[in-house]
């Protein structure tokens, strides 16, 4: 148990405990209510669910009550669970932040979201959740950017980072991965607070072991603080019969204990003593107590307790991660309680009524304020205390659109991408100063190495690197709170995780960063969900995903890239760039980095190469305006690469390592008398975000259209790309013309390059074949 080491500054305990209590009843109400409100007072025309989480929030009031007008600071951020969010539009409607107006638009178009959301809420909400697991590892990310940002522009404070969860997202594998990297360990300011009501969706969980639990946060180095049973429980095991009592409830199943939140008080007598040597104590423990004290002591647990909380609170371990795992009842004070399908279920008219009467509101004015009283005071203290002051952003240093000069020889795009960021340091010292790297190991084999040896590797304390005078050694290891990059566990998930906090800084704090993420291609797919969640959320970024597709054609099918570039295209809030060249992926790096850390920007995503490429191929212009042209061509998603003389007969559009190709069929494809030209594409999203915007479906720019494909050299269309062929099919639509994609729609094998290509059909061979069956030549 942790010690009850709490006072108030503002007033004894026990009347804080009793204001608190008022609050957490009206707390209770209000989540309830909005729920209803939504689904039954509201008009619903069409007669959908709306739906709503009654149960899940009850479980969470007494933690959110003691948290918000007790415990935080203005400093502090909370994440919240997110079927819990009515309860936490409660909490801020209670502090000012929330007109009662509001409450009534739960769930509507344009209203309070369905789950926590920092960029449609309207309300102070600190992180967004809704995907199992990614609000409960949030605040680790969260935390660390928060330091990141500090060592280098002060004011971003120094609050604790919480995470309010169910006890279910612990089976999601992204807690654990977060929870034990080593990264984590010295970050104190992290306290998660799991609301443990042993209940999923579906059931009571039968076999969730705190100590279990337990032995996993410790390992990782954690502080646990457990809140199982509350006073009154407590009391009673102090009674003769007491430790009967205790044993009983410790060694009672989950779906056994639930049982009993459901029984009358007579089938309490009975049930509760059990059948074993505790029965005899333990009914005359139960003799001794009326049906009241009987029915509130089996659901007396440490998650609901008031003063419990409070001590748990003022016993946290500021210099370690802590978790406190909370004891509590799915549906607490509901007619819902405890039982094991009340997920999504929603009161009665009777019931809404009986709750109205038992927590002091008025179901006829729902919204009616708290009376004047030590709880309204309590409300108002804590709404001055908690206010924050507005965040002063700062604009981001101006990135260069050109280093000026032009890439010879033979490179891939990978190679490019490090250069980049030399380049950058040396020529924008200011922007290069806001660059953050994040890499889950691969540091090395995304040529990153010249970076990192250049800015080191960021670390809360600085380390000793032992191989620093190894004449062998050539990429340095060195760890000091001025690095530049992050380097977690092989976990894309974290990466994305703590990109997307990177990328909030702006935001949160005013002070702008340029966080890149670099991972192996083929994983993007295992880290999609929370990258696209942490762009809702409003993080900004640039995602680099090398080497990519089926040029790593030894490394066989396991580590190709098929679908990444249309998720791409698909992702809101994100432009994708794939470049064949590397002055194209200059470009596109600067163009990426000028998107962030801003109110008007957005993510990037870059697909990159290690296949070499002859560089004249781009046939970069030597003139500055004619090269300032095909830079702005390059970054607005294509350019035409080559013309054939007249009218063309065909158009070849291939995108990233695939334009050697396109350009030696057209070499063949003249050779037989069929005219082509070679459009490259380096933007399938922005392309076509412009074809829509030519229907009057996106306000994008379509300019881009009349210089890549002008209208008097139409033709029947090859796409080809490194990837799934639909992701440029859409491109006959510029023109309504005949189209023939080719691209990778099934696993390969490992092989040689040119035999890997033919497998797929996107060898020399198969573009002219396509090109020649397209324009009905012999």
């Amino acid at each position: 148990m942790v010690p009850d080491t709490t006072t108030s500054p503002r007033t004894g305990r026990q009347e804080l405990l009793t204001a608190l209590g008022e609050i957490e009843q009206r707390v209770l109400w209000l989540s309830a209510a909005t729920i209803d409100h939504a689904n039954r007072v509201r008009p619903n025309p069409t007669g959908l669910k709306v739906g709503g989480h009654q149960a899940s929030c009850a479980s969470m009031v007494s933690i959110m009550t003691t948290l918000w007008f007790h415990e935080l600071t203005a400093d502090d951020r909370v994440s919240v669970k997110p079927h819990a969010s009515p309860a936490l539009h409660a909490v801020n409607h209670l502090l000012g932040e929330l007109p009662a107006e509001a409450l009534t638009t739960l769930r509507s178009f344009g209203g309070l979201q369905s789950y926590p959301s920092r960029t449609k809420d309207p309300d102070p909400v600190d992180y967004s959740t809704g995907s199992v697991g990614i609000g409960a590892t949030a605040p680790i990310w969260g935390a660390l950017a928060r330091r990141y940002v500090e060592g280098r522009f002060p004011g971003a404070g120094t609050g604790r980072q919480y995470a309010l969860l169910g006890d279910a997202e612990l089976d999601e594998g992204a807690c654990w991965e977060a929870v034990q990297d080593p990264m984590v360990a010295g970050l104190g300011e992290v306290v998660w607070i799991v609301d443990l009501n042993r209940q999923s969706l579906d059931r009571v969980v039968p076999a969730l072991s705190a100590e279990r639990l337990a032995g996993m946060f410790e390992a990782a180095g954690w502080q646990v603080l457990t809140l199982k049973y509350g006073e009154q429980l407590t009391e009673l095991f102090s009674r003769p019969g007491g430790e009967a009592l205790r044993t009983r409830l410790d060694t009672m199943g989950n779906p056994e204990y639930q049982r009993l939140l459901r029984c009358t008080p007579a089938e309490l007598r009975d049930r509760l003593p059990g059948t074993g040597s505790t029965r005899e104590p333990l009914e005359r423990l139960v003799a001794t107590l009326d049906d009241d004290a009987l029915h509130s002591a089996v659901r007396n647990l440490g998650g609901h307790d008031l003063g419990a909380l409070l001590d748990a609170y003022a016993a946290i371990d500021d210099t370690r991660p802590t978790v406190i795992l909370a004891y509590t009842v799915k549906g607490r004070g509901l007619h819902s309680e405890g039982h094991p399908q009340n997920h999504s279920s929603l009161l009665t008219r009777d019931q809404l009524a009986d709750l109205a009467t038992r927590t002091g509101a008025d179901p006829d004015d729902p919204w009616r304020p708290l009376p004047d009283g030590a709880a309204a005071r309590l409300c108002a203290e804590r709404a001055e205390e908690l206010r924050r002051p507005p965040v002063e952003r700062i604009a981001p240093p101006p990135v260069p659109t050109d280093f000026g000069r032009t890439p010879g020889g033979t490179g891939t795009t990978q190679q490019a991408f490090g250069r980049a960021l030399l380049d950058l340091s040396r020529s924008a010292p200011e922007a290069a100063a806001r660059v953050v790297t994040v890499s889950p190991d691969v540091s090395s084999s995304t040529n990153l190495g010249g970076w990192l040896n250049k800015v080191g590797v960021w670390s809360p304390t600085e380390r000793v690197d032992w191989f620093a005078d190894d004449a062998e050694t050539i990429l340095h290891w060195r760890e000091n709170p001025t690095g530049q990059h992050v380097e977690l566990g092989i976990a894309e998930t974290n990466l994305v995780g703590l990109l997307g906090e990177l990328g909030a800084t702006w935001s949160r704090w005013g002070q702008p960063l340029l966080p890149i993420g670099i991972m192996y291609d083929p994983f993007v797919n295992r880290a999609l969900e929370p990258w696209q969640f942490g762009i809702y959320a409003g993080g900004q970024s640039l995602l680099v995903g090398t080497p990519s597709g089926v040029t790593l054609a030894p490394e066989g099918g396991a580590h190709q890239s098929i679908t990444t570039p249309s998720l791409g295209l698909e992702q809101p809030g994100c432009t994708t760039w794939e470049p064949a060249f590397a002055q194209d992926a200059e470009w596109c790096v600067l163009a990426a980095l000028s998107l962030l850390g801003r109110p008007d920007g957005g993510s990037a995503y870059l697909r990159l190469s290690t296949r070499p490429v002859d560089q004249s191929l781009a046939t970069v212009p030597a003139d500055p305006a004619a090269r300032e042209r095909r830079r702005r061509q390059a970054v607005a998603g294509a350019y035409g690469l080559r013309r054939a003389e007249g009218t063309p007969d065909v158009t070849l559009a291939a995108m990233g390592a695939m334009v050697p190709e396109a350009l030696a069929a057209a070499d063949r494809l003249a050779s037989l008398g069929v005219a082509a030209d070679v459009v490259c594409v380096t933007s399938p999203g922005l392309l076509f975000r412009a074809t829509q915007a030519r229907r009057g479906l996106d306000d994008a720019p379509q300019w881009v259209l009349d210089q890549a494909f002008p209208a008097d050299r139409a033709a029947p269309l090859v796409t080809l790309l490194d990837g799934h062929p639909h992701t440029l099919a859409f491109l006959g639509t510029v023109h309504n013309t005949p189209v023939t994609p080719l691209g990778v729609t099934h696993f390969g094998q490992s092989g040689a390059l040119d035999e890997v290509y033919r497998h797929h059909g996107i060898d020399t061979e198969s573009v002219v074949r396509a090109a020649l069956d397209l324009t009905h030549r012999p």
